[in-house]
């Protein structure tokens, strides 16, 4: 179930206990203020200022999208919430998920935004440089095709490089060839990684865990960060067509600048 809680400030994105004194302080039916634990919603985990996200959920062809200021005291378990230990933020994904139009898997998945959260996000790759650093872990697969994709660069037209794990093997992207560089062949389910993307120049570097793994040459602009659980499975290819048969990934950090 989502939940939304009135606050008497607006304020997105805390991270830590030091910030519960900037969190608006909602009003109980007596009128005595009450401080929201730090476990009630993603924003309080992740910054999500500058974000916003798709959930696989909804009516067929329009998932639910929720933008800021709503995104900041919003949480829809088990697909979009805090996880367990109160650690990150669980994005989880089904197989028989809503889809957006363009795609046939769904997705709960972060999309990066400007100005508060009012703008999509679109920038060049010749232009500043553009750096997204995330530390997540690869929770759950899917049955049959076990394929995730857990943080990724979009330009105006189609994804340009993702984080994807097939099984036990990561790769990194590069446009429609889905193994361009092999991280890991060997990764195991819950291990947190470092992932990072540095564009500028005309070139993507993408690291894992502060070491280098390729530089992609890239120049369009319209390019966007996106990052959380796009489960690359649906009923047609992965049994059973339920809301038990899921990819998941949850994220401790993420964080984007832009120079």
């Amino acid at each position: 179930m989502s939940r939304t809680r009135k606050r008497t400030l607006a304020t997105t994105g805390v991270a830590a206990l030091s910030a519960l004194a900037a969190l608006t302080l909602p009003l109980t039916t007596a009128g005595t203020a009450t401080a929201a634990a730090p476990c009630d919603y993603p924003a309080q985990q992740l910054n999500l200022t500058n974000w916003k996200v798709t959930l696989p959920t909804g009516s067929s062809g329009s998932p639910t999208e929720v933008k800021q200021p709503a995104l900041a005291t919003f949480s829809s378990s088990p697909w979009f919430t805090v996880n367990s230990k109160c650690t990150g933020v669980q994005f989880r994904s089904a197989v028989n998920a809503v889809t957006t139009p363009n795609s046939s898997y769904g997705r709960a998945e972060l999309r990066e935004m400007t100005d508060n959260g009012t703008e999509n996000a679109s920038w060049s790759a010749t232009s500043g440089t553009h750096t997204m650093t995330f530390r997540e872990a690869f929770n759950k697969l899917p049955n049959d095709k076990p394929h995730v994709v857990g943080a990724q660069i979009h330009d105006g037209d189609d994804d340009v490089t993702v984080f994807r794990l097939e099984g036990t093997s990561l790769y990194i992207t590069k446009g429609d060839d889905t193994h361009h560089k092999l991280v890991t062949s060997n990764y195991q389910l819950h291990t947190v990684f470092e992932g990072k993307f540095v564009v500028s120049g005309g070139q993507i570097k993408v690291y894992y865990n502060g070491v280098l793994q390729t530089t992609i040459p890239h120049t369009a602009s319209g390019n966007y960060f996106k990052a959380g659980g796009y489960t690359q499975a649906n009923c047609g290819n992965s049994s059973p067509c339920s809301s038990s048969n899921y990819g998941q990934v949850t994220i401790y950090k993420l964080q984007v600048t832009h120079a």
